[in-house]
């Protein structure tokens, strides 16, 4: 697992190896339950809690290189030796 710019910052950490799941939803979940609300915030958007979870349009998730939107989304399947590396979407213009 890569962090990138503010989200290396709220971490504190450019990498952890610390945390699996076998889904992508799951390993999130984890982060945000080890590094707290600041993290949630970024990772995921607002919802009802009848929802499910929704990634937030702040951030950009590749697993070996791929954007989950090409992949499953949030339920991109993940094996032990993926490599998960969480951007944050950067505005300009």
């Amino acid at each position: 697992m890569k962090f990138f710019a503010l989200l290396r910052d709220i971490t504190g950490v450019k990498e952890t190896a610390d945390f699996t799941a076998t889904v992508l939803v799951e390993l999130l979940e984890k982060l945000s339950e080890h590094y707290g609300k600041e993290l949630t915030r970024w990772l995921f958007a607002p919802t009802d809690s009848v929802q499910e979870k929704q990634l937030s349009s702040d951030v950009i998730i590749l697993v070996n290189g791929r954007a989950i939107e090409h992949l499953a989304g949030l339920a991109t399947p993940l094996k032990e030796e993926d490599e998960v590396a969480i951007f944050f979407r950067l505005a300009g213009g």
